[in-house]
């Protein structure tokens, strides 16, 4: 089991790492279009990129195959003491609440598109980037609904994660995604899409005065993968209780 848990913690590294690496040759990539790097860089980088992408991808799914053994080895050990069962089922619960496990379950997915080249004035920009705060308050609308998990372009929503805008796109958990994004949550799918659909709502002005090309379905089965970010306590302890 420690041999898993420092394979674990190594191919951790290698994905942060990678991950650095894939943002720095897309900042590259996006200069490529001014033409201040001659093609021949320019293509080189591009194999570079994707050779970085696909090393992610590896990396990810051999640490998903890992934490699938790790997970099978804690459950067979706590299998044999009801104490440590019940330990393991909360613990399960709470990664569950923190975003930490794969869910699935019914829900909707609500696709935002910009609108169409012809009617947009104004230049080459995102209009939803642009006014990504909108993407918010549907996170707001669905959690106020009792969403019980939200991702966006499959990254999941906690409460850690940053949306920022950035060189023309939005910066989630720390990857670089661009339109169409597609949110997905889960609940009762009634109440959910109800909550966004109501008239002269979000969904409304989104559609009506931005011209955002947007499609919302109800889903029985929506697939929602785990928070992948580390995140690490370095000030905020627990508070300790006081005995009288």
């Amino acid at each position: 089991m420690n041999d898993i848990k420092s394979k674990v913690a190594i191919i951790l590294v290698c994905i942060v790492l990678g991950a650095i690496l894939a943002v720095q040759f897309k900042t590259v990539e996006n200069s490529i279009g001014s033409g201040t790097i001659p093609t021949q860089r320019a293509q080189q980088l591009a194999i570079d990129y994707k050779k970085v992408q696909d090393e992610r991808d590896r990396l990810r799914n051999e640490l998903d195959n890992l934490e699938a053994k790790l997970k099978q080895y804690e459950k067979g050990e706590v299998e044999k003491d009801v104490y440590l069962e019940n330990l393991y089922k909360d613990i399960e619960k709470y990664r569950n609440l923190a975003g930490y496990e794969d869910v699935q379950g019914p829900g909707i997915t609500i696709e935002i598109n910009d609108p169409p080249a012809e009617i947009v004035f104004g230049g080459e920009s995102s209009i939803i980037v642009d006014n990504y705060e909108y993407l918010l308050q549907i996170i707001s609308v669905l959690n106020a609904t009792e969403a019980e998990a939200i991702s966006i372009n499959d990254q999941r929503y906690t409460g850690f994660t940053e949306i920022v805008m950035a060189a023309g796109h939005l910066e989630i958990n720390g990857v670089s995604l661009g339109p169409p994004f597609v949110i997905k949550a889960i609940g009762k799918a009634d109440d959910l899409e109800n909550s966004l659909r109501i008239k002269h709502g979000l969904i409304w002005y989104m559609e009506n005065l931005l011209n955002l090309d947007i499609h919302i379905k109800q889903e029985q089965n929506i697939v929602i993968p785990k928070y992948r970010k580390i995140k690490e306590f370095r000030y905020a302890q627990p508070v300790e209780e006081i005995s009288n």
